[in-house]
């Protein structure tokens, strides 16, 4: 039995035994008069839509509020630490929360951030700041190489990749309404396109990942026939081959037992109720010119729409080989979605999130000068990925040279997630990474795919504000002499210190 059916259970028993003995022992009836408040809130609660958690524990639920109340700092020891055991991206989830809800989202007292801290970063502003209204609010890039017949004019905050099957289909359903509202786009992630993907014709990014769900054989191998028929759906708008990604590069990904529902399986194309495994590697390509021989098939089987890969940079010479496959073929693919070593929303083993593949903001770097030196930036978008939260980081991530950004995390917590670490048990209480049927219809799509569209909107517009704080007027402006790192007490960096800018055609 679940919270909400037990509270009711127990209202529903308590009324009547009380009413029961009532006529017996009148006294009792004072009982029900303390209890009313209490019952007349739980109901309260189940009914109201903007706040899972008191939808799925009526009553108890608000302990949570209480406590924040009293002293915010108390909730810290309720979300992800660092080793040292110091709550991670406080500041950040609080912001998020606040834009989602379309509430105030200053701040008082100044810089929230120790400014004398290694590693505290910054843009430069301009005394000759132009007005905000110059700056074009809804940025957004053409994604389409030369090969490319159906480019897309992709938003420049979209949603990055979360599968359904890790993710509930109300948590699903509120992201792509959200997608639909705000006219930006989803990824799929790798458990292939469900109806929940489409129900909202919001645009999708389709990922393909090595268990090729939704264009598999039973062996588990690429199926060309299944691909063309979700690859020519009027909401894919783009299609990413996942080659690796930041939470666990390099070990590919499971969906436990209990999330794998005979609806999961069938999407997918597995059997239900068993633990499933994607493969650490690609079986349709082992090298880099069979995978860019594999972008091209896709190309052509979707009848010309936009298809890039994704991955954590890890060998620096293997994404090297992918340039040099790219001149000897003369095939690019559209884009290059560059995912850092510190992303992730889902559960992946300690060793791999910590130590294992490339910063996004080493990988994005490199990533870009390395297309430079080889002259074939000017045919690929960069997409960056990983613990992208606020407009700075947005900048930040262009000044490296990304074209535009996907965000997880943020979008989870702007549908409700309250980083309670149960993603992978299937207990999620906010009903965000559950396959309980329960917990998920807590989570109200209505009102959480409005919260997703106004994240999306009030983010992008924080970022054109700083863009035209600046002194500049279109994100291509940007650069990375225009963001600071302070290395130390006495020495600070511009970016393109850091990480000098190469000479175009300089590798080749």
């Amino acid at each position: 039995m679940n919270v909400r059916t037990g509270f009711i259970f127990l209202t529903f028993l308590t009324v009547t035994l009380t009413t029961a003995i009532y006529f017996i022992w009148e006294p009792i009836k004072w009982s029900l008069i303390l209890t009313a408040p209490m019952i007349l809130l739980g109901f309260y609660d189940l009914t109201q839509k903007r706040q899972t958690i008191l939808r799925n524990f009526p009553v108890l639920g608000h302990l949570r509020y209480v406590l924040e109340a009293i002293r915010p700092e108390i909730m810290q020891y309720f979300v992800e630490t660092d080793t040292q055991g110091r709550p991670i991206n406080r500041m950040f989830r609080s912001l998020i929360y606040q834009r989602a809800k379309d509430v105030t989202d200053t701040v008082p007292f100044g810089t929230q951030m120790d400014v004398y801290r290694s590693g505290y970063e910054w843009m430069d502003h301009s005394m000759y700041a132009i007005d905000q209204t110059q700056v074009d609010p809804t940025p957004r890039v053409e994604v389409g190489s030369k090969h490319c017949t159906q480019p897309y004019s992709s938003s420049m905050l979209n949603v990055s990749a979360m599968s359904y099957g890790s993710l509930s289909k109300n948590a699903v359903l509120a992201l792509n309404k959200g997608a639909k509202i705000g006219s930006f786009a989803q990824n799929t992630g790798e458990g292939s396109i469900s109806p929940f993907h489409l129900e909202s014709q919001g645009d999708l990014i389709w990922q393909i990942g090595t268990g090729y769900f939704g264009c598999r054989t039973k062996e588990g191998n690429f199926c060309p026939d299944l691909f063309v028929e979700k690859a020519t759906l009027d909401s894919v708008k783009m299609i990413e081959i996942k080659v690796s990604q930041g939470a666990k590069p390099g070990h590919g990904g499971i969906l436990p037992a209990a999330k794998n529902t005979p609806e999961i399986a069938a999407i997918r194309g597995v059997d239900p109720y068993i633990d499933v495994h994607s493969p650490s590697s690609h079986s349709a390509f082992s090298n880099p010119t069979e995978l860019i021989e594999f972008i091209s098939l896709l190309r052509e089987r979707s009848n010309g729409k936009p298809i890039g890969f994704k991955l954590c940079i890890g060998k620096k010479y293997e994404f090297i080989d992918i340039c040099k496959a790219m001149l000897s073929t003369g095939i690019t693919p559209d884009f290059i979605t560059v995912d850092g070593g510190e992303g992730g929303t889902g559960a992946a083993p300690v060793e791999f999130s910590n130590s294992l593949g490339v910063p996004l903001r080493d990988g994005l770097a490199f990533a870009y000068d390395t297309l430079v030196g080889y002259g074939l930036k000017d045919e690929i978008k960069l997409i960056a990925s990983g613990k992208i939260f606020t407009g700075f980081h947005i900048a930040r991530a262009l000044a490296l040279g990304a074209d535009m950004v996907c965000s997880a995390r943020a979008m989870m917590m702007a549908i409700g997630c309250i980083q309670a670490l149960e993603c992978n048990t299937n207990t999620c209480p906010v009903g965000v990474t559950t396959q309980n049927k329960s917990l998920m219809s807590g989570l109200d799509v209505n009102d959480k795919s409005t919260r997703v569209a106004n994240f999306h909107r009030k983010t992008l517009k924080s970022f054109t504000e700083l863009i035209a704080a600046s002194g500049l007027s279109a994100p291509d402006q940007l650069r990375r002499q225009h963001i600071n790192r302070r290395l130390g007490m006495n020495l600070i960096k511009r970016y393109d210190e850091i990480f000098p800018y190469p000479e175009k055609n300089s590798l080749l």
